[in-house]
């Protein structure tokens, strides 16, 4: 009985050996896969995740959960991806705030974009837009551009906020012009749109998904946008601030990245996946209905991408001596 019982001990000990490493080598996703999204729902950049996570779902045979974590400057959101098991299931929506302007705006980041992460893709590019309420007296960028040198710290400019894309495009729109034009911050885009159709602000720098409808409607008249390439229509009349001053492109953007240490052949899975729906013609057209450009990338691409986007905003946030909630 002993005996018996000892080389049955043994057969199942070697079972479980041989069996180790076929449990190891089975083929990601084997579960659910998450998507940390540092903004409310109905953000762009969460609008978009959505879009992809439904379609990643049907790719890859597994729930894609959408997560939002937002506020703190999306800071807690990116360490909770950060100190994730890097295997696949845990992946951050990054943008061009967390990744872009973080790094130069708090010196005591708790996470360094390109090191404690690896830049998967990235999902789109929002072109921002100049607007002004009718009454302002300019109706062109080479008029406002004329208007404020001859008036310096006389108009102003609403903002989505301190250290936002849209705080940030148009402070790098003044240094590239030479123009003294007061920032006035609000929390959030919504409340600033509100402000510039009532007339109570003259100028802003919003988002073309934000301000498309007011713009379609005639309810604010656009200057021009910041990406080197124009808006999708029904923006696509609006003249870029490149034409003026060329060279200009910056612009508010999504993408994904996973916790460093994520095996190689998960990170190329997950980038050629999602880049090929980035490329599909239905997806294309659901993000540029909403004057977003598409914008799939490698690995590698989109770090570089990302390592320029720090070296922009870095020389922005020290030329304006912004700091956090500033």
């Amino acid at each position: 009985m002993t005996g018996k019982l000892g080389r049955r001990s043994a057969l199942a000990v070697m079972g479980s050996a041989l069996a180790a490493p076929a449990i190891a080598q089975s083929p990601w996703p084997n579960k659910p896969v998450r998507f940390i999204v540092p903004f409310p729902p109905g953000q762009a950049a969460d609008i978009f995740a959505r879009l992809i996570a439904e379609r990643m779902t049907e790719v890859w045979k597994q729930q894609v959960i959408v997560e939002n974590k937002a506020g703190g400057s999306g800071i807690p959101a990116t360490e909770t991806a950060r100190v994730a098991a890097p295997d696949g299931y845990t992946i951050m929506v990054v943008s061009s705030g967390t990744f872009g302007v973080n790094p130069s705006l708090f010196p005591d980041l708790p996470y360094k974009p390109l090191v404690d992460f690896i830049p998967l893709t990235n999902i789109f590019l929002v072109p921002l837009v100049i607007v002004a309420h009718p009454s302002f007296p300019a109706n062109s960028l080479a008029e406002l551009i004329a208007l404020a040198k001859a008036e310096p710290g006389k108009h102003s400019y609403a903002s989505a906020g301190p250290g936002t894309s849209q705080h940030l495009s148009m402070e790098l729109f003044k240094l590239k012009a030479g123009l003294d034009i007061v920032h006035v911050p609000y929390k959030g885009s919504g409340p600033a749109m509100t402000d510039l159709l009532g007339g109570h602000v003259k100028l802003m720098m919003d988002s073309t998904a934000a301000a498309l409808n007011h713009i379609v409607e005639k309810r604010i008249k656009a200057f021009a946008v910041t990406t080197a390439r124009r808006a999708p229509a029904p923006l696509d009349s609006i003249p870029t601030i490149a034409d003026t001053i060329p060279g200009f492109d910056a612009a508010g953007w999504s993408g994904l990245a996973a916790p460093a240490r994520t095996p190689p052949e998960i990170v190329a899975k997950i980038s050629a996946d999602v880049q090929a729906e980035l490329r599909r013609p239905e997806t294309i057209k659901r993000i540029e209905e909403r004057a977003a450009i598409p914008a799939p990338g490698t690995p590698a691409e989109f770090s570089a991408f990302v390592k320029k986007e720090i070296e922009i905003w870095g020389e922005v946030v020290r030329a304006t001596g912004t700091k956090p909630g500033t």
